[in-house]
């Protein structure tokens, strides 16, 4: 299936850009699986190597902000889940601003690179 964003959606996207580091973490996190909140903290220090711990205040002021720009939403957990946790996953919306933030960035990479700025072609 292939997908078009309109002009408009487009730039709905780029206003939303540059995201905080902690609302990239948070994405990043969901961009495979639907996590709980404790999951998403868990999964932001092991992808990061323990580089970031998020506080629970400051996940759950994401997940608002994150929520309320339908980059997130709730959604019902595995079977096996506990069911007071609360989970959460990626909108097609979120999908697009990751990845939008994503090419932004390496662009941002790339740049360095060419200013050897970083070591790499």
């Amino acid at each position: 299936m292939v997908m078009h964003v309109t002009e408009e959606a487009s730039a709905v996207i780029e206003d939303l850009l540059p995201l905080t580091h902690v609302v990239y973490y948070v994405l990043l996190s969901l961009s495979d699986e639907a996590r709980h909140g404790y999951g998403i903290i868990k999964d932001v220090a092991d992808r990061t190597g323990g580089g970031l711990e998020l506080e629970a205040g400051t996940l759950y002021a994401a997940i608002k902000r994150l929520r309320g720009d339908d980059l997130i939403d709730e959604t019902v957990g595995p079977p096996e889940a506990d069911a007071r946790r609360r989970y959460y996953r990626l909108t097609p919306k979120g999908g697009r601003v990751l990845r939008a933030e994503s090419e932004r960035l390496e662009l941002m990479v790339r740049l360095a690179r060419d200013a050897r700025v970083l070591p790499g072609a």
